[in-house]
């Protein structure tokens, strides 16, 4: 199973972050990017890759560890940004230092269940909105400028999300990979 760890937003900051994106869809060079899906966008706290099924136990008991050692924060979409590119984020705002936090203790709760990490890295909250398509050449820039303004209302995090994420339907075109909660735990209990 290919899984991660994830904070999702609400409802209502997919929706007002949905709106905002409507409008970057209209800039000119808008075919040259693949846009995920609202119900794809989430925050990846840690990528775990391919993980045997006889792992999922341990993750499972060591990610409710870490979310209990968690306190809820707040936290809202805020602006945005690009890796180069290849790929266009909306930004976080608010409670980063405990995203960071929480980030840390999902990754060494996968590592303490054997799951094989990659080299850890400093923590970047973002959510994707966008990739270039293959061999596309977009400048990421104006849509960056055009969501630098972007504030969406505060909520508390309050959960810890283990993802799994289920690749697109061979032969679709434009299919998106389908991600699945397996399971969610409060933080703080």
């Amino acid at each position: 199973m290919r899984l991660f760890a994830a904070v999702l937003p609400p409802a209502e900051a997919i929706d007002e972050l949905a709106a905002a994106v409507d409008r970057l869809r209209t800039l000119p060079g808008n075919e040259g990017l693949r846009w995920t899906g609202h119900d794809g966008w989430h925050f990846t706290l840690a990528f775990l890759g391919e993980v045997d099924e006889e792992l999922l136990p341990a993750v499972e008991e060591r990610f409710g560890r870490a979310a209990a050692r968690q306190a809820p924060f707040s936290l809202r979409l805020h602006g945005g940004g690009h890796f180069g590119r290849r790929a266009l984020w909306a930004g976080a705002a608010g409670g980063l230092d405990a995203m960071r936090l929480l980030a840390d203790r999902a990754d060494a709760a996968a590592r303490r269940a054997g799951v094989a990490m990659d080299e850890h890295r400093a923590y970047k909250a973002h959510l994707t909105l966008a990739r270039s398509r293959t061999g596309s050449d977009t400048d990421l820039r104006p849509y960056v400028d055009a969501l630098a303004g972007f504030e969406g209302t505060a909520w508390t995090v309050s959960e810890l999300a283990l993802v799994r994420s289920n690749p697109p339907t061979a032969g679709v075109p434009g299919a998106q990979p389908r991600y699945e909660p397996l399971r969610i735990w409060p933080l703080g209990h």
